[in-house]
């Protein structure tokens, strides 16, 4: 999963530097422009990820526990629903390195505490229990699409109340 999710954080620290500098600079049309097209490119590395998680749930699974046939078979399942949380983890992941780039240490620490602990904690705890009958373990895997999920309506929400600060002059 890291791997997969190294790459929004390589675009993300990456496109930092450039952010900082136009914000610094005024110049909020580049900047708009950048995060207009850091979004586009976002969206589309998503769906990517998304789709290369499931092609390859089964050659990954088998690298890695193909000794045993239920366990390989229960990691694919187990990689392909997760795999879901690439359609959202991006967004996320760059909405927390673009308010660390504007200066905005707390909005960034807070949509990043909120992805990977309080809404991972809770969706670990709730989602399992809220499965149907035999689908519990699902409810694990899900749990971290679940809380994307969340941490994306965090994500946005801090991006439409703070976007005077990156897109007026």
């Amino acid at each position: 999963s890291f791997i997969f999710v190294a790459a929004f954080l390589g675009y993300s620290i990456g496109t930092a530097p450039l952010v900082s500098y136009h914000y610094g600079a005024g110049n909020r049309e580049e900047l708009k422009n950048l995060f207009r097209k850091s979004l586009v490119i976002i969206g589309l590395l998503s769906v990517v990820l998304t789709a290369l998680g499931e092609g390859l749930a089964g050659p990954l699974a088998r690298l890695f526990v193909g000794y045993d046939d239920a366990l390989c078979g229960m990691t694919v399942r187990a990689f392909i629903l997760y795999s879901f949380s690439y359609l959202l983890a991006g967004v996320n992941i760059y909405g927390s390195s673009f308010f660390t780039a504007l200066n905005d240490g707390l909005v960034s620490a807070t949509i990043s505490f909120a992805r990977t602990f309080a809404f991972q904690i809770a969706a670990v705890l709730l989602l399992p229990s809220l499965m149907p009958e035999g689908m519990q373990l699902d409810g694990i895997w899900l749990s971290v699409t679940a809380a994307e999920l969340a941490s994306l309506c965090v994500t946005v929400w801090f991006l439409v109340c703070k976007r005077r600060r990156y897109r007026s002059a």
